[in-house]
């Protein structure tokens, strides 16, 4: 005969009262609490809980003293009357804020004339709270260059706050190298990024980590030392910006379709592969320059001596000098 499985304790439990709930439900059913005592033993709760219940619940705006007695309010309106007063206080901490962020602008900012400013930052938390900072006050344009290195992923912890802007309206453009595409982690977070609406473009190298906000604020980032650089000097914004639309104008744009390597794309690198090879580079060199691993490399490095019938580096780049224009 088989045994009846008993079910664990306290599975059939009630649950516990509360007596702040159970109050307001009661003063709405009667319209109002004469007695503490007398709603104690309508409840059937303790007249000390229920003394505290109601305290509670006055505190909430959710009961009000009238003529001696405890008299219900409708919920939206305690709400009201509870939230309103911290939005404002939540207000006027910002504006001020505000005021001295200001103030300690125009203290350190540099007189007119001047050749601007260039302050350097050190350390994730504070690259990330400038970098947090400047995307939350951003209103235009916002440009990130990405390069492909080996901290990837401290690049994109640093550089998530400027893609918080995505989708109010901000003009996103990133360029980032063409390895981005391959990966399937870096592939997935610009298929991410570009539905959510950037515009996103790949080529070979990207020299430099830099975000650009509004034309008029960059910061460019050098993970090797974990720091970074505030550039207020809008001459050096507007040489970042010059670049950026150089290195822009020549990359390819991404599609969430495009998978991996496509002809144009593997044509570019390996333009690029063969100039770096023209200078005499070796494969450890040409891979740190592409950001890509030196096994990446030497297969992308094989690819090209196939497609060049070369059996040499030698023939690869004399043959390759005929066919790219090494610049």
């Amino acid at each position: 005969m088989s045994t009846a499985t008993l079910p664990p304790p306290g599975a059939f439990s009630v649950p516990e009262p509360d007596p702040e709930a159970e109050l307001y439900r009661y003063a709405t059913r009667c319209g109002r609490i004469s007695s503490v005592d007398t709603a104690a033993a309508h409840l059937g709760l303790p007249a000390d809980t229920v003394q505290a219940a109601a305290a509670r619940l006055v505190d909430l705006h959710l009961l009000r003293a009238v003529d001696g007695a405890l008299v219900p309010r409708e919920p939206e309106a305690a709400a009201e009357l509870v939230v309103t007063p911290l939005e404002r206080a939540m207000y006027e901490r910002r504006e001020l804020a505000d005021r001295l962020r200001e103030r300690i602008d125009g203290i350190t900012r540099a007189p007119a004339g001047a050749t601007g400013t260039l302050d350097r930052l050190e350390g994730v938390a504070e690259i990330r709270g400038l970098i947090k900072l400047a995307a939350e006050v951003c209103r235009d344009e916002l440009v990130v260059l990405h390069p492909g290195e080996a901290a990837d992923d401290l690049v994109d912890e640093l550089l998530d706050a400027c893609y918080s802007v995505l989708g109010d309206g901000i003009g996103v453009r990133v360029v980032c190298p063409h390895r981005s595409r391959a990966g399937y982690a870096a592939r997935a977070r610009l298929t991410q990024l570009a539905g959510r609406g950037a515009n996103i473009r790949t080529l070979s190298r990207v020299p430099q980590a830099a975000v650009v906000f509004d034309r008029s604020l960059a910061v460019t980032l050098d993970v090797t030392d974990l720091s970074a650089r505030r550039v207020r000097d809008q001459g050096m914004v507007r040489f970042l910006l010059g670049l950026f639309d150089q290195l822009w104008d020549g990359a390819t744009p991404f599609a969430a379709e495009d998978q991996g390597y496509s002809g144009e794309i593997a044509h570019d690198l390996q333009q690029t592969i063969a100039r770096l090879m023209a200078q005499g580079l070796t494969d450890e060199v040409v891979a740190r320059r592409l950001g890509m691993s030196v096994r990446t490399c030497r297969r992308h490095i094989a690819a090209m001596l196939q497609n060049l019938d070369a059996v040499s580096r030698f023939q690869a780049g004399v043959q390759a000098a005929s066919r790219f224009t090494l610049a």
